[in-house]
């Protein structure tokens, strides 16, 4: 009987150890179950974390673009509308705004002429209407007669298409002939001397004016 006892204790023994056994390693796998969960929890949040911040930058870069498309749209309607915008309502503001323009004028500068000879010529055209000055320019047997001829008929053209002049009521307001940079060169003389040439320039400008 005693034996027996022995044997039972001996069982129930064996059985709550294994039991127990049983338990810790369930436990341990639900531990381990839990972890896994959790870093894939985690691992699933950053991934959608990362795909709305890459979704929140496409946005903005696709709003980004397509405002830009939109201003340069915008901005070439309106180019379109001023290229349609009839001939006369442009002439119209011209009008408008002759008198905040300055008066029409042109200007030579650098030209191979000495201002010396350049005023000889421009003495004889200084206030007189603009048909009358390119006559004479015309029948001025001088070397700065072409140039200044050339340079009147520039100013009578920026006196037209910019500031809507006419052009018979137009006269030589101001024209002037200033002393410009002189190039200076060296010409061989006799018992090995050395003359200096000087090659002087001038800066022609003229002012048109309307005759009220």
């Amino acid at each position: 009987m005693e034996e027996a006892k022995k044997t039972a204790a001996k069982t129930t023994k064996t059985t709550k150890s294994e039991t127990k056994a049983t338990t810790t390693k369930a436990a341990t796998k639900s531990t381990t179950k839990a972890t896994t969960a959790k870093k894939t929890t985690t691992s699933a949040s950053k991934a959608t974390a990362e795909k709305k911040t890459t979704t929140a930058k496409k946005t903005t870069t696709a709003k980004a673009t397509t405002a830009k498309t939109t201003a340069a749209k915008v901005a070439k309607e309106e180019v379109k509308a001023e290229v349609k915008e009839p001939v006369a309502k442009k002439e119209v503001k011209k009008v408008a705004n002759k008198r905040e323009l300055k008066d029409p004028s042109a200007t030579l500068r650098n030209a191979r002429i000495s201002a010396r000879k350049v005023k000889i010529v421009i003495d004889n055209i200084r206030g007189k209407n603009v048909d009358e000055a390119i006559a004479i320019l015309k029948f001025t047997p001088k070397a700065a007669s072409p140039l200044v001829e050339k340079l009147l008929k520039s100013a009578i053209a920026n006196a037209e298409n910019n500031n809507m002049m006419n052009r018979k009521d137009l006269y030589v307001a101001e024209i002037y002939a200033n002393q410009g940079a002189t190039m200076k060169r060296i010409r061989a003389a006799t018992q090995g001397r050395a003359n200096r040439i000087r090659k002087r320039t001038s800066h022609i400008t003229i002012v048109l004016k309307e005759r009220a």
